[in-house]
């Protein structure tokens, strides 16, 4: 009885140093969600801003990721995915001539103000491309706002990381995301990167998927907001 205490008490330990790994980041990554909206006449030209945008912006010191994507029904919408390894990298980008060239040359197709929400990682994997990570073809980018009532955060948060946990690397899957928007802590962002819609699919189905689902309606504060893009750039 003993060895078999001593032996449980060994295992703790690296039990806990297992799960603090799983979920442990480097806090001074930054990333960024960015929303907006043009009139439908204007996608094709907001889309070429964004394209720009990406392109200048990832030759920037300091940035890990910059993607542009478009809904893929209503693609007057669009979002800006940002990861940068220190807040003075981002700030910096915030300043640069191209970024206020891209907001001013924007500002007249928009028909709702740009929104952007810095957020903090809970569950992610590496900040900077891989060669997994980048998409090689027309891979489907999912955007889902989650929001859950004040107090229920702690309850919201550790659901977000299980899936996000449980999520990543399943078959298809190229990237999965957690992040906590800084302004809302109850607020957050899950981010996913699949091959093709059937992979999609697939995840959506999952026994998994399906549980945090049902643990999450009740603590929700708002519809579960999910939404399907492809990438610009």
């Amino acid at each position: 009885m003993k060895r078999i205490v001593l032996a449980v008490l060994a295992f703790v330990p690296m039990t806990l140093c297992f799960m603090h790994d799983a979920h442990s980041q480097d806090s001074n990554v930054v990333y960024i969600v960015a929303y907006f909206e043009t009139t439908q006449a204007d996608a094709a030209k907001a889309a070429d801003l964004a394209r720009q945008l990406a392109e200048q912006s990832r030759k920037e010191d300091g940035n890990l990721r910059f993607e542009t994507l478009q809904r893929l029904e209503q693609t007057n919408h669009f979002v800006v995915l940002e990861a940068w390894n220190s807040k003075n990298a981002q700030s910096a980008h915030a300043a640069a001539a191209h970024t206020t060239q891209f907001r001013q040359k924007l500002a007249a197709l928009l028909r709702s103000p740009y929104d952007e929400r810095p957020h903090t990682a809970l569950s992610v994997g590496s900040p900077a491309p891989t060669a997994k990570a980048v998409p090689k073809g027309p891979a489907i980018y999912v955007v889902t706002h989650v929001d859950v009532v004040p107090t229920e955060k702690d309850k919201g948060i550790q659901a977000v990381q299980a899936l996000s946990d449980a999520s990543r690397g399943s078959a298809g899957n190229l990237r999965f995301e957690a992040l906590q928007q800084n302004s809302r802590a109850n607020h957050m962002t899950v981010v996913e990167v699949w091959e093709n819609a059937k992979a999609v699919d697939a995840h959506g189905g999952a026994a998994h998927t399906k549980l945090f689902r049902e643990k999450l309606t009740p603590m929700s504060g708002s519809l579960y907001d999910e939404r399907l893009y492809r990438l610009l750039n």
